[in-house]
């Protein structure tokens, strides 16, 4: 799987919307896990909206990786309009897209 494909699809989910992990996984030509996408984003571009790839459960897993993440994460987020259900967890219902 070459990451510029992953790039790609990040760069199309649209301002305001969120795609889970998997979802992600499931539109590259070589379908991947939700897990491996995860992986392969703690290396993206400067350019790719990151913080638009959240858990399936509306959570944001980076935090993981430390809570500063999931702080900018959230911050981005909301700059976009994107409502939270508790603090970190979006609203999948109104938020969450499948396809680009």
């Amino acid at each position: 799987m070459k990451l510029d494909e992953l790039w790609e699809v990040v760069r199309q989910i649209p301002k305001g919307k969120v795609m889970s992990y998997g979802a992600v996984g499931e539109l590259l030509s070589a379908r991947a896990s939700g897990r491996s996408v995860g992986r392969w984003m703690a290396q993206c571009p400067e350019d790719v909206p990151w913080w638009r790839v959240v858990a399936k459960t509306g959570q944001l897993p980076i935090s993981k990786r430390g809570p500063g993440f999931a702080s900018e994460q959230e911050e981005r987020l909301r700059k976009e309009r994107v409502q939270f259900l508790d603090s970190c967890v979006v609203d999948m219902e109104r938020h969450s897209i499948d396809e680009v």
